[in-house]
Protein backbone atom coordinates (compact mmCIF):
# COMPACT_ATOMS: atom_id res chain seq x y z
CA UNK A 1 0.00 0.00 0.00
CA UNK A 2 2.85 2.36 0.84
CA UNK A 3 4.32 1.76 -2.64
CA UNK A 4 1.12 3.11 -4.23
CA UNK A 5 1.05 6.13 -1.92
CA UNK A 6 4.71 7.00 -2.60
CA UNK A 7 4.08 6.60 -6.34
CA UNK A 8 1.34 9.25 -6.14
CA UNK A 9 3.54 11.51 -3.96
CA UNK A 10 6.41 11.38 -6.45
CA UNK A 11 4.08 12.50 -9.25
CA UNK A 12 4.19 16.00 -7.72
CA UNK A 13 7.25 17.20 -9.78
CA UNK A 14 5.24 16.49 -12.95
CA UNK A 15 2.65 19.21 -12.25
CA UNK A 16 3.31 20.96 -15.57
CA UNK A 17 3.99 17.81 -17.63
CA UNK A 18 0.29 17.13 -18.26
CA UNK A 19 0.36 14.09 -20.58
CA UNK A 20 3.20 12.26 -18.80
CA UNK A 21 1.22 12.59 -15.55
CA UNK A 22 -1.93 11.20 -17.24
CA UNK A 23 0.07 8.27 -18.67
CA UNK A 24 1.60 7.43 -15.27
CA UNK A 25 -1.82 7.49 -13.57
CA UNK A 26 -3.15 5.15 -16.27
CA UNK A 27 -0.13 2.89 -15.68
CA UNK A 28 -0.82 2.95 -11.92
CA UNK A 29 -4.47 1.92 -12.44
CA UNK A 30 -3.36 -1.02 -14.64
CA UNK A 31 -0.70 -1.95 -12.06
CA UNK A 32 -3.51 -2.15 -9.47
CA UNK A 33 -5.15 -4.87 -11.58
CA UNK A 34 -2.03 -7.05 -11.17
CA UNK A 35 -2.14 -6.93 -7.35
CA UNK A 36 -3.46 -10.07 -5.60
CA UNK A 37 -6.98 -9.57 -4.18
CA UNK A 38 -8.35 -11.23 -1.07
CA UNK A 39 -11.35 -10.82 1.17
CA UNK A 40 -8.89 -10.61 4.09
CA UNK A 41 -6.99 -7.41 4.82
CA UNK A 42 -3.75 -7.52 2.82
CA UNK A 43 -0.64 -5.33 2.43
CA UNK A 44 -0.84 -4.41 6.13
CA UNK A 45 1.68 -1.91 7.44
CA UNK A 46 1.87 1.58 8.99
CA UNK A 47 -1.81 1.35 9.96
CA UNK A 48 -2.81 0.85 6.32
CA UNK A 49 -4.23 -2.21 4.58
CA UNK A 50 -6.66 -3.22 1.84
CA UNK A 51 -9.41 -5.78 1.66
CA UNK A 52 -11.52 -6.26 -1.47
CA UNK A 53 -13.76 -3.22 -0.99
CA UNK A 54 -10.77 -0.95 -0.28
CA UNK A 55 -9.01 -2.37 -3.33
CA UNK A 56 -12.02 -1.73 -5.60
CA UNK A 57 -12.47 1.85 -4.38
CA UNK A 58 -8.74 2.71 -4.55
CA UNK A 59 -8.68 1.40 -8.13
CA UNK A 60 -11.78 3.47 -8.95
CA UNK A 61 -10.18 6.59 -7.42
CA UNK A 62 -6.96 6.29 -9.46
CA UNK A 63 -8.90 5.49 -12.64
CA UNK A 64 -11.33 8.42 -12.27
CA UNK A 65 -8.42 10.78 -11.43
CA UNK A 66 -6.68 9.88 -14.69
CA UNK A 67 -9.92 10.48 -16.62
CA UNK A 68 -10.73 13.79 -14.91
CA UNK A 69 -7.31 15.25 -15.75
CA UNK A 70 -7.86 14.23 -19.38
CA UNK A 71 -11.38 15.72 -19.40
CA UNK A 72 -10.05 19.04 -18.04
CA UNK A 73 -7.51 19.66 -20.80
CA UNK A 74 -9.21 23.01 -21.58
CA UNK A 75 -7.57 24.24 -18.36
CA UNK A 76 -4.19 23.29 -19.89
CA UNK A 77 -4.93 24.91 -23.26
CA UNK A 78 -6.16 28.18 -21.68
CA UNK A 79 -3.33 28.01 -19.09
CA UNK A 80 -5.83 28.52 -16.27
CA UNK A 81 -3.53 27.84 -13.25
CA UNK A 82 -2.57 24.43 -14.66
CA UNK A 83 0.01 23.49 -12.01
CA UNK A 84 -2.28 24.41 -9.11
CA UNK A 85 -5.15 22.44 -10.67
CA UNK A 86 -3.08 19.26 -11.04
CA UNK A 87 -1.70 19.72 -7.52
CA UNK A 88 -5.24 19.88 -6.08
CA UNK A 89 -6.22 16.68 -7.97
CA UNK A 90 -3.10 14.81 -6.80
CA UNK A 91 -3.74 15.95 -3.22
CA UNK A 92 -7.34 14.72 -3.45
CA UNK A 93 -6.18 11.40 -4.94
CA UNK A 94 -3.63 10.96 -2.12
CA UNK A 95 -6.20 11.73 0.62
CA UNK A 96 -8.81 9.38 -0.91
CA UNK A 97 -6.28 6.53 -1.18
CA UNK A 98 -5.44 7.03 2.51
CA UNK A 99 -9.15 7.13 3.40
CA UNK A 100 -9.91 3.81 1.73
CA UNK A 101 -6.82 2.01 3.05
CA UNK A 102 -6.57 3.06 6.71
CA UNK A 103 -7.59 0.57 9.41
CA UNK A 104 -8.02 3.17 12.18
CA UNK A 105 -11.42 4.78 12.74
CA UNK A 106 -10.07 8.17 13.81
CA UNK A 107 -7.64 8.36 10.88
CA UNK A 108 -10.52 7.42 8.60
CA UNK A 109 -12.54 10.33 10.01
CA UNK A 110 -9.58 12.69 9.53
CA UNK A 111 -9.05 11.73 5.87
CA UNK A 112 -12.83 11.58 5.27
CA UNK A 113 -13.14 15.23 6.30
CA UNK A 114 -9.87 16.29 4.63
CA UNK A 115 -11.14 15.16 1.21
CA UNK A 116 -13.60 18.05 1.35
CA UNK A 117 -10.83 20.71 1.24
CA UNK A 118 -9.42 19.91 -2.25
CA UNK A 119 -13.02 19.45 -3.50
CA UNK A 120 -13.88 22.96 -2.29
CA UNK A 121 -10.74 24.32 -4.00
CA UNK A 122 -11.88 22.68 -7.25
CA UNK A 123 -15.36 24.21 -6.99
CA UNK A 124 -14.20 27.67 -5.83
CA UNK A 125 -11.19 27.92 -8.12
CA UNK A 126 -12.39 26.43 -11.40
CA UNK A 127 -16.20 26.54 -11.11
CA UNK A 128 -18.36 28.44 -13.58
CA UNK A 129 -20.82 30.80 -11.86
CA UNK A 130 -20.54 33.14 -8.84
CA UNK A 131 -23.11 30.88 -7.12
CA UNK A 132 -20.32 28.32 -6.61
CA UNK A 133 -19.48 29.96 -3.26
CA UNK A 134 -22.98 29.24 -1.94
CA UNK A 135 -22.91 25.63 -3.21
CA UNK A 136 -19.48 25.18 -1.57
CA UNK A 137 -20.95 26.38 1.73
CA UNK A 138 -23.84 23.91 1.36
CA UNK A 139 -21.30 21.11 0.90
CA UNK A 140 -19.24 22.30 3.87
CA UNK A 141 -22.04 22.78 6.38
CA UNK A 142 -24.10 19.70 5.48
CA UNK A 143 -21.03 17.49 5.86
CA UNK A 144 -19.61 19.15 9.00
CA UNK A 145 -22.97 19.33 10.77
CA UNK A 146 -23.46 15.57 10.38
CA UNK A 147 -19.80 14.72 11.09
CA UNK A 148 -19.38 16.38 14.48
CA UNK A 149 -21.44 13.72 16.36
CA UNK A 150 -19.32 11.08 14.57
CA UNK A 151 -16.13 12.63 16.02
CA UNK A 152 -17.60 12.61 19.54
CA UNK A 153 -18.70 8.99 19.16
CA UNK A 154 -15.17 8.01 18.00
CA UNK A 155 -13.76 9.49 21.24
CA UNK A 156 -16.38 7.56 23.22
CA UNK A 157 -15.51 4.31 21.39
CA UNK A 158 -11.82 4.76 22.22
CA UNK A 159 -12.72 5.42 25.85
CA UNK A 160 -14.69 2.13 25.99
CA UNK A 161 -12.70 -0.19 23.68
CA UNK A 162 -9.15 1.26 24.10
CA UNK A 163 -8.66 0.78 20.36
CA UNK A 164 -9.90 2.32 17.14
CA UNK A 165 -8.93 -0.52 14.78
CA UNK A 166 -12.12 -1.57 12.94
CA UNK A 167 -11.65 -5.25 13.67
CA UNK A 168 -10.93 -4.94 17.41
CA UNK A 169 -13.73 -2.56 18.52
CA UNK A 170 -16.27 -4.12 20.84
CA UNK A 171 -18.85 -2.09 22.79
CA UNK A 172 -22.52 -1.79 23.64
CA UNK A 173 -24.41 0.54 21.30
CA UNK A 174 -27.40 2.72 22.14
CA UNK A 175 -29.65 4.80 19.88
CA UNK A 176 -27.63 8.02 20.24
CA UNK A 177 -24.36 6.29 19.35
CA UNK A 178 -26.01 4.50 16.43
CA UNK A 179 -27.39 7.70 14.89
CA UNK A 180 -24.17 9.67 15.39
CA UNK A 181 -22.09 6.90 13.76
CA UNK A 182 -24.43 6.45 10.79
CA UNK A 183 -25.73 9.95 9.95
CA UNK A 184 -22.41 11.42 8.73
CA UNK A 185 -22.16 8.72 6.07
CA UNK A 186 -25.82 8.98 5.05
CA UNK A 187 -25.41 12.72 4.41
CA UNK A 188 -22.28 12.00 2.36
CA UNK A 189 -23.99 9.34 0.19
CA UNK A 190 -26.40 11.36 0.17
CA UNK A 191 -29.69 9.98 1.49
CA UNK A 192 -32.82 11.67 0.22
CA UNK A 193 -33.95 14.64 2.38
CA UNK A 194 -30.31 15.48 3.23
CA UNK A 195 -29.22 15.55 -0.42
CA UNK A 196 -29.65 19.20 -1.37
CA UNK A 197 -25.90 19.97 -1.26
CA UNK A 198 -25.21 17.48 -4.08
CA UNK A 199 -27.13 18.96 -7.06
CA UNK A 200 -25.93 22.49 -6.23
CA UNK A 201 -22.30 21.31 -5.90
CA UNK A 202 -22.52 19.40 -9.20
CA UNK A 203 -24.06 22.29 -11.11
CA UNK A 204 -21.39 24.76 -9.99
CA UNK A 205 -18.37 22.43 -10.10
CA UNK A 206 -16.04 22.14 -13.12
CA UNK A 207 -16.09 18.82 -15.01
CA UNK A 208 -13.26 17.41 -12.87
CA UNK A 209 -15.15 18.30 -9.67
CA UNK A 210 -18.34 16.67 -10.94
CA UNK A 211 -16.50 13.52 -12.05
CA UNK A 212 -14.71 12.99 -8.73
CA UNK A 213 -17.86 13.89 -6.74
CA UNK A 214 -20.05 11.39 -8.59
CA UNK A 215 -17.30 8.82 -9.14
CA UNK A 216 -15.63 8.57 -5.75
CA UNK A 217 -16.73 11.05 -3.04
CA UNK A 218 -20.27 9.66 -2.81
CA UNK A 219 -18.73 6.21 -2.26
CA UNK A 220 -17.05 7.47 0.93
CA UNK A 221 -20.45 7.27 2.60
CA UNK A 222 -21.02 3.65 1.54
CA UNK A 223 -17.49 2.68 2.59
CA UNK A 224 -18.00 4.31 6.00
CA UNK A 225 -21.28 2.42 6.49
CA UNK A 226 -19.55 -0.90 5.71
CA UNK A 227 -16.85 -0.21 8.29
CA UNK A 228 -19.19 1.08 10.99
CA UNK A 229 -21.83 -1.66 10.61
CA UNK A 230 -19.00 -4.19 10.96
CA UNK A 231 -18.75 -3.54 14.71
CA UNK A 232 -22.11 -1.93 15.54
CA UNK A 233 -24.24 -5.14 15.79
CA UNK A 234 -27.25 -2.90 16.39
CA UNK A 235 -29.58 -3.24 13.43
CA UNK A 236 -32.98 -2.53 15.03
CA UNK A 237 -33.25 1.00 13.61
CA UNK A 238 -32.01 0.23 10.08
CA UNK A 239 -35.61 -0.01 8.88
CA UNK A 240 -35.96 3.81 9.24
CA UNK A 241 -33.26 4.46 6.64
CA UNK A 242 -34.46 1.67 4.34
CA UNK A 243 -37.97 3.12 4.27
CA UNK A 244 -36.70 6.70 3.78
CA UNK A 245 -34.39 5.64 0.95
CA UNK A 246 -37.03 3.53 -0.80
CA UNK A 247 -39.46 6.44 -0.71
CA UNK A 248 -36.63 8.79 -1.72
CA UNK A 249 -35.66 6.86 -4.86
CA UNK A 250 -39.29 7.06 -6.00
CA UNK A 251 -39.59 10.81 -5.27
CA UNK A 252 -36.20 11.70 -6.78
CA UNK A 253 -37.11 9.74 -9.93
CA UNK A 254 -40.10 12.06 -10.31
CA UNK A 255 -37.91 15.12 -9.61
CA UNK A 256 -35.51 14.08 -12.39
CA UNK A 257 -38.31 14.30 -14.95
CA UNK A 258 -38.82 17.96 -14.04
CA UNK A 259 -35.19 19.07 -14.47
CA UNK A 260 -34.17 21.49 -17.21
CA UNK A 261 -30.42 21.46 -16.44
CA UNK A 262 -28.37 18.51 -17.80
CA UNK A 263 -25.94 18.37 -14.85
CA UNK A 264 -28.74 18.75 -12.34
CA UNK A 265 -30.62 15.80 -13.89
CA UNK A 266 -27.53 13.55 -13.74
CA UNK A 267 -26.90 14.66 -10.11
CA UNK A 268 -30.46 13.78 -9.05
CA UNK A 269 -30.15 10.39 -10.77
CA UNK A 270 -27.05 9.81 -8.57
CA UNK A 271 -29.20 10.45 -5.48
CA UNK A 272 -31.71 7.84 -6.70
CA UNK A 273 -28.99 5.22 -7.27
CA UNK A 274 -27.37 5.91 -3.91
CA UNK A 275 -30.77 5.46 -2.24
CA UNK A 276 -30.82 1.88 -3.52
CA UNK A 277 -27.24 1.36 -2.26
CA UNK A 278 -28.25 2.59 1.24
CA UNK A 279 -31.17 0.13 1.25
CA UNK A 280 -28.87 -2.75 0.31
CA UNK A 281 -26.28 -1.94 2.98
CA UNK A 282 -28.91 -1.42 5.69
CA UNK A 283 -30.52 -4.84 5.07
CA UNK A 284 -27.16 -6.32 6.24
CA UNK A 285 -27.68 -9.28 3.90
CA UNK A 286 -24.88 -10.91 1.89
CA UNK A 287 -26.54 -9.94 -1.41
CA UNK A 288 -27.12 -6.41 -0.14
CA UNK A 289 -23.42 -5.85 0.65
CA UNK A 290 -22.25 -7.37 -2.64
CA UNK A 291 -24.85 -5.57 -4.76
CA UNK A 292 -24.11 -2.20 -3.16
CA UNK A 293 -20.36 -2.59 -3.82
CA UNK A 294 -20.94 -3.51 -7.48
CA UNK A 295 -23.52 -0.73 -7.99
CA UNK A 296 -21.17 1.84 -6.40
CA UNK A 297 -18.41 0.94 -8.87
CA UNK A 298 -20.83 0.82 -11.83
CA UNK A 299 -22.44 4.11 -10.86
CA UNK A 300 -19.03 5.74 -10.36
CA UNK A 301 -18.02 4.94 -13.95
CA UNK A 302 -21.42 5.63 -15.53
CA UNK A 303 -22.14 8.89 -13.74
CA UNK A 304 -18.62 10.18 -14.32
CA UNK A 305 -19.01 9.40 -18.04
CA UNK A 306 -22.33 11.25 -18.17
CA UNK A 307 -20.77 14.34 -16.56
CA UNK A 308 -17.90 14.17 -19.08
CA UNK A 309 -20.50 14.05 -21.89
CA UNK A 310 -22.43 16.97 -20.39
CA UNK A 311 -19.20 18.99 -20.31
CA UNK A 312 -18.47 18.17 -23.97
CA UNK A 313 -21.83 19.66 -24.91
CA UNK A 314 -21.28 22.63 -22.55
CA UNK A 315 -17.91 23.44 -24.17
CA UNK A 316 -19.67 23.77 -27.54
CA UNK A 317 -22.93 25.49 -26.61
CA UNK A 318 -21.88 27.25 -23.32
CA UNK A 319 -25.25 26.25 -21.88
CA UNK A 320 -26.47 23.38 -19.71
CA UNK A 321 -30.13 23.82 -20.63
CA UNK A 322 -31.93 20.78 -22.04
CA UNK A 323 -34.02 23.05 -24.28
CA UNK A 324 -31.10 24.81 -25.95
CA UNK A 325 -28.97 21.67 -26.34
CA UNK A 326 -31.14 19.67 -28.71
CA UNK A 327 -30.56 17.96 -32.04
CA UNK A 328 -26.94 17.01 -31.41
CA UNK A 329 -27.39 13.73 -33.31
CA UNK A 330 -27.28 15.67 -36.60
CA UNK A 331 -23.98 17.30 -35.71
CA UNK A 332 -22.18 14.72 -33.54
CA UNK A 333 -23.55 11.27 -34.48
CA UNK A 334 -20.64 9.29 -32.94
CA UNK A 335 -20.98 11.23 -29.69
CA UNK A 336 -24.70 10.46 -29.85
CA UNK A 337 -23.83 6.75 -29.73
CA UNK A 338 -21.95 7.33 -26.45
CA UNK A 339 -24.91 9.32 -25.09
CA UNK A 340 -27.09 6.30 -25.89
CA UNK A 341 -24.65 3.81 -24.31
CA UNK A 342 -24.30 5.78 -21.07
CA UNK A 343 -28.03 6.51 -20.87
CA UNK A 344 -28.95 2.82 -21.12
CA UNK A 345 -26.21 1.95 -18.62
CA UNK A 346 -27.72 4.56 -16.30
CA UNK A 347 -31.02 2.68 -16.45
CA UNK A 348 -29.17 -0.61 -15.72
CA UNK A 349 -29.23 -2.41 -19.03
CA UNK A 350 -27.24 -5.60 -19.65
CA UNK A 351 -24.30 -6.18 -19.65
CA UNK A 352 -23.46 -3.27 -17.32
CA UNK A 353 -22.26 -3.54 -13.72
CA UNK A 354 -25.31 -1.46 -12.74
CA UNK A 355 -27.63 -4.30 -13.81
CA UNK A 356 -25.79 -6.93 -11.79
CA UNK A 357 -25.66 -4.67 -8.75
CA UNK A 358 -29.36 -3.80 -8.98
CA UNK A 359 -30.39 -7.47 -9.35
CA UNK A 360 -28.52 -8.29 -6.14
CA UNK A 361 -29.90 -5.22 -4.34
CA UNK A 362 -33.49 -5.94 -5.39
CA UNK A 363 -33.04 -9.52 -4.13
CA UNK A 364 -31.80 -8.30 -0.77
CA UNK A 365 -34.50 -5.61 -0.35
CA UNK A 366 -37.30 -8.01 -1.31
CA UNK A 367 -35.81 -10.51 1.14
CA UNK A 368 -36.10 -7.84 3.83
CA UNK A 369 -39.72 -7.05 2.94
CA UNK A 370 -41.76 -8.16 -0.06
CA UNK A 371 -43.93 -5.01 0.29
CA UNK A 372 -41.02 -2.91 -0.96
CA UNK A 373 -41.62 -4.25 -4.49
CA UNK A 374 -44.00 -1.33 -5.19
CA UNK A 375 -41.37 1.37 -4.58
CA UNK A 376 -38.62 -0.64 -6.29
CA UNK A 377 -40.83 -1.12 -9.36
CA UNK A 378 -41.66 2.60 -9.58
CA UNK A 379 -38.06 3.71 -9.00
CA UNK A 380 -36.82 1.34 -11.75
CA UNK A 381 -39.52 2.63 -14.09
CA UNK A 382 -38.65 6.29 -13.41
CA UNK A 383 -34.95 5.47 -13.82
CA UNK A 384 -35.79 4.28 -17.33
CA UNK A 385 -37.95 7.37 -17.96
CA UNK A 386 -35.39 10.03 -16.98
CA UNK A 387 -32.59 8.27 -18.87
CA UNK A 388 -34.69 8.27 -22.05
CA UNK A 389 -35.72 11.88 -21.34
CA UNK A 390 -32.05 12.93 -21.03
CA UNK A 391 -31.05 11.15 -24.25
CA UNK A 392 -34.01 12.24 -26.37
CA UNK A 393 -33.92 15.90 -25.26
CA UNK A 394 -30.21 16.32 -26.03
CA UNK A 395 -29.98 14.26 -29.23
CA UNK A 396 -33.31 14.73 -31.01
CA UNK A 397 -35.10 17.88 -32.12
CA UNK A 398 -33.82 20.89 -34.05
CA UNK A 399 -30.24 22.10 -33.63
CA UNK A 400 -30.12 25.70 -32.35
CA UNK A 401 -29.02 27.89 -35.27
CA UNK A 402 -27.03 30.31 -33.09
CA UNK A 403 -24.29 27.77 -32.38
CA UNK A 404 -20.79 28.25 -33.76
CA UNK A 405 -19.12 24.85 -33.60
CA UNK A 406 -15.40 24.26 -33.75
CA UNK A 407 -15.39 20.46 -34.05
CA UNK A 408 -17.75 17.52 -33.89
CA UNK A 409 -15.59 15.66 -31.37
CA UNK A 410 -11.90 15.21 -30.59
CA UNK A 411 -10.02 11.90 -30.32
CA UNK A 412 -9.24 12.81 -26.69
CA UNK A 413 -12.97 13.09 -25.93
CA UNK A 414 -13.83 9.75 -27.54
CA UNK A 415 -10.93 8.13 -25.65
CA UNK A 416 -12.27 9.47 -22.32
CA UNK A 417 -15.73 8.08 -23.04
CA UNK A 418 -14.41 4.73 -24.24
CA UNK A 419 -12.29 4.36 -21.10
CA UNK A 420 -15.41 4.98 -18.99
CA UNK A 421 -17.50 2.54 -20.99
CA UNK A 422 -15.00 -0.34 -21.26
CA UNK A 423 -14.76 -1.37 -17.56
CA UNK A 424 -18.44 -0.54 -17.00
CA UNK A 425 -19.55 -3.22 -19.47
CA UNK A 426 -16.63 -5.66 -19.51
CA UNK A 427 -16.09 -6.08 -15.75
CA UNK A 428 -19.46 -7.86 -15.90
CA UNK A 429 -17.63 -10.81 -17.51
CA UNK A 430 -15.42 -11.38 -14.45
CA UNK A 431 -17.85 -10.31 -11.76
CA UNK A 432 -16.75 -13.26 -9.57
CA UNK A 433 -13.90 -11.08 -8.22
CA UNK A 434 -16.48 -9.08 -6.24
CA UNK A 435 -17.90 -12.22 -4.65
CA UNK A 436 -14.61 -12.85 -2.82
CA UNK A 437 -15.78 -10.27 -0.33
CA UNK A 438 -17.95 -10.79 2.83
Amino acid sequence: MMKLLFFVLFLAPLLYNWWLLVSLLLFLSFYMLLLPVSNYTMNLGYGLGMDLISYCLVFLTIYISFLMIMASSRIKFTNNYTGEFVMVILLLLFILMLTFSTTNLFMFYLYFESSMIPTLFLIFGWGYQPERFMSGLYLLFYTLFASFPLLLSIFYIYNCSFTLCYFLIFLNINNFLYFSLVMAFLVKMPMTFVHFWLPSAHVEAPVSGSMILAGVLLKLGGYGLYRVLFFINYYYLNFIFIILSLFGTFIVGLLCLGQVDIKSLIAYSSVAHMGLVICGIMTCFYYGFLGSLILMIGHGLCSSGLFALANMIYERSHSRSLFINSGFITFMPTMSMFWFLFSINNMSSPPSLNLFGEIMLINSILGWSSLSILFIGFSSFFSCCYSIYLYSMTQHGILYSGFKFESSGLIREYFILFMHWLPLNFLFLSVDIFTFWV
